[in-house]
């Protein structure tokens, strides 16, 4: 086992362990080390950019049975991009027209159930390629013959997610939005930032697929397209356009295309095998406390990954879910937990981004913070509401 780094100390950064997931808020994952190597020997050379994006192109279109790939700057970025090219074709004039789209199709279909956040709307990675969002059917429950209702002349696009924050139930399945857009002539772009399968959404019908490089494949900062060859390119020469401000270095499309490469060799199931041996850990430290049931549960997206599911009922572990968080990730050493549910009365712990040994740090962090919660007097602190008004608040106080 190698040695860690200090770079955090000698950042001021706190030493977190992450249990939360491949989050951008975190750092999004640890890259593998094929493409720490590519991009550090790449950064002090010179290369001809659109040259590497070709390179690139042929990489992405392997690994995921594209015609053609392409490298921009996150995953958002390719969304944004991916509807521009779809309202400009490779009119190098409407490229740079946009965000004004004038003259071109401008509307982008999407289930109202998938119009999640991610730390911005998604609908606003819509609206800057100047494209308007058009919400189809209601939050739970969106129908084939609704989404074809919605669809006009103006239609550029169809937007579908795949994500833990959609809902997830009572939405089309790919399969069945894509036929409804095809029949109608409209392009599907699939949304896949965190997803495993690389393949399988374009046989279930999508036109362009995203990806982020930087979560499971655990490359650098940078999001995939993946297509025809025609979108794709399109898509590409928005970088003569709003794509400028998305512009990915010669370090992100090397080390893009060494986690592809990487992806291929990976022991999948080898990881797979020691995430399990974390959350068999977990279950078994857990067992017999007093308020708190943990449960492994599979990923909601059919992701090849389990996670720890701890409920908590604040009456016997005098404490809530959200409070045990806020409790782990301000202790020593600062544990980050999947809490984005946490008013629901759990919160999750993910074991795919662990270092060797955390996988107990978190064990004896969680079974410490519950203990002190015993006792305490009150089971219950503040809300979850006040405990969100919190966040926000010190968001904006930044740099504060």
């Amino acid at each position: 086992m190698s040695k860690r780094s200090d770079v955090r100390q000698r950042l001021g950064l706190r030493p977190i362990i992450n249990v939360s997931g491949t989050m951008t808020a975190l750092g999004a994952s640890i890259v593998v080390p094929e493409a720490v190597k590519v991009a550090s020997e790449v950064l002090p050379e010179w290369v001809e950019v659109n040259d590497l994006h070709r390179k690139a192109s042929k990489a992405i279109a392997r690994l995921t049975g594209s015609e053609a790939g392409f490298v921009t700057a996150s995953a958002s970025a390719g969304i944004t991009l991916a509807i521009a090219g779809c309202m400009t074709g490779p009119d190098l004039a409407r490229i740079e027209q946009l965000p004004d789209a004038t003259g071109m199709r401008n509307e982008v279909v999407i289930q109202m159930g998938h119009m999640t956040g991610y730390g911005a709307p998604i609908e606003q990675a819509i609206r800057l390629a100047g494209a308007t969002c058009v919400p189809v059917g209601n939050v739970t429950d969106a129908r084939a013959y609704q989404l074809a209702s919605k669809i006009t002349e103006k239609t550029a696009a169809a937007l579908y997610v795949v994500s833990h924050h959609t809902v997830q139930y009572g939405q089309m399945p790919l399969d069945v939005f894509a036929r409804v857009a095809h029949d109608h002539g409209v392009p599907v772009v699939a949304d896949l930032a965190s997803e495993y399968d690389l393949k399988g959404f374009h046989a279930a019908g999508a036109d362009l697929v995203i990806y982020s490089a930087h979560k499971f494949l655990g490359g650098p900062t940078a999001g995939i397209v993946g297509g025809k060859k025609n979108l794709v390119r399109s898509t590409f020469l928005q970088n003569s356009g709003i794509g400028r401000g998305m512009k990915v270095g010669k370090e992100s499309i090397a080390g893009t295309i060494a986690a592809l490469e990487a992806w291929e060799k990976r022991d999948h199931a080898g990881i797979r095998k020691t995430e399990k041996s974390y959350l068999d850990l977990w279950v078994k430290r857990f067992a017999g406390i007093e308020g708190v049931t943990a449960t492994i549960i599979p990923d909601p997206t059919n992701n090849p990954l389990d996670r720890l599911m701890l409920t908590v009922d604040p009456e016997k572990a005098r404490i809530t879910a959200w409070e045990l968080a806020d409790q782990l990730a301000s202790g020593s050493p600062p544990v980050i937990v999947r809490d984005h549910e946490a008013e629901q009365g759990f919160f999750q712990l993910d074991p795919c981004n662990l270092h060797p040994g955390e996988a107990e740090v978190v064990a004896d962090r969680v079974v410490h913070e519950l203990g002190e919660a015993r006792k305490r007097n009150r089971p219950q602190q503040y809300s979850h509401a006040e405990r969100k008004a919190r966040r926000f608040e010190r968001l904006l106080r930044w740099p504060d």
